[in-house]
């Protein structure tokens, strides 16, 4: 009986070195490049009064550089601090992700992902980031982080007017006063004006100001222009972006004469009096007009319009027996012509 029980023992050990021995350490699973997303690099968010709407683009490459088809996932990362608790050189505490459904990558196009958050606290920073996944083992580098303080925002400008000048607008807006709820602004606020050429891709300019004028220098004169004014609300110096003013638009308009004409000079014909003067060295000249002065009179009379192809003109209408003075004018091609000064007077007795 003693012996079978220590060949049973025996065989026991026997069983367990041998499981021991065909049970190796297993490391965390490492996928092929070949799977694994590029990082997101463009995570971005905007505001309302409800809350905030987050954006970024599909992936379309592999971290080797292959072309994705798909996405499975997103992971989403949110962390929330109160401002009062906020200390910029401590690790951002990132809580568990959100996951976030993926689909088919559009390699013509750039597929947009798109998450919207309401509900959330006034006084306090967020910080969001995302990752894209291939599957729950092939998960991309983390994306930009992008942060924001929460606070009620403003309500966008009202009475916007856009006033054209020469290559230039001068752009003013009343004052906001009242958060997108209703409250009285009990925080400073500032303005960003955007601007576009096609009423849809709208750019910042400038920095954001505590006034409500923008002159905006360096316009290209017959081409519109179209602005809107987003209100900011600044939070113990943290800025929240509020809402957006509507669209007014504007089309810069030269308002810059010509130089006036030089090398007057009056020859007496037959027929009357030739008027010449040199060619304009200007390019947006289209004409010339003439003028003329009795030497006892200061009342001036236009005799002729030329077009800015030609330096001479016949007045065959010149009063007989009188000593006159003529000068010339150039005008420009905008809509409301430009007429330069007038040149130097040249006389001649008929």
């Amino acid at each position: 009986m003693l012996k079978k029980t220590r060949i049973a023992g025996t065989m026991l050990l026997t069983g367990v070195l041998f499981l021991a021995g065909g049970c190796g350490y297993k490391t965390t699973p490492v996928p092929p490049d070949s799977i694994v997303p590029k990082a997101i690099e463009d995570l971005r968010y905007t505001v309302n009064e409800k809350g905030v709407t987050l954006k970024w683009s599909y992936p379309k490459k592999t971290i080797r550089g292959t072309d994705l088809s798909d996405v499975a996932s997103f992971d989403l990362y949110r962390a929330v601090v109160p401002l009062k608790d906020y200390c910029s050189t401590c690790p951002i505490p990132f809580s568990d992700p959100i996951q976030i459904a993926g689909g088919v990558v559009d390699p013509e196009g750039n597929r947009q992902a798109t998450y919207e958050t309401v509900l959330l606290r006034s006084g306090h920073k967020y910080f969001f980031k995302v990752s894209a996944r291939t599957s729950w083992w092939a998960a991309g580098a983390d994306s930009n982080i992008i942060s924001f303080v929460w606070h009620t925002p403003a309500k966008g400008p009202q009475g916007v007017i856009a006033k054209a000048s020469d290559s230039s607008a001068m752009i003013s807006w009343e004052p906001v006063v009242e958060l997108m709820d209703g409250q009285v602004a009990n925080y400073p606020i500032r303005y960003l004006v955007q601007r576009s050429k096609d009423e849809k891709s709208f750019k910042t300019i400038g920095e954001a100001t505590a006034g409500t004028k923008y002159f905006d220098r360096a316009l290209k004169n017959g081409v519109t222009y179209y602005y809107k004014i987003q209100s900011i609300l600044m939070v113990d110096d943290n800025p929240v972006n509020g809402g957006f003013s509507n669209t007014v638009s504007v089309v810069a308009v030269d308002q810059t004469p010509p130089a006036p004409p030089s090398g007057v000079t009056v020859v007496q014909t037959d027929g009357g009096v030739k008027i010449f003067w040199d060619k304009s060295r200007e390019v947006d000249v289209k004409g010339y007009r003439i003028y003329r002065r009795e030497a006892v009179d200061k009342k001036i009379t236009k005799i002729g319009d030329v077009s800015g192809i030609y330096t001479i003109f016949e007045d065959t209408s010149v009063p007989e027996d009188k000593t006159c003075y003529y000068s010339v004018t150039a005008y420009d091609g905008a809509d409301i012509p430009n007429e330069s000064e007038r040149s130097q007077e040249a006389g001649a007795r008929h």
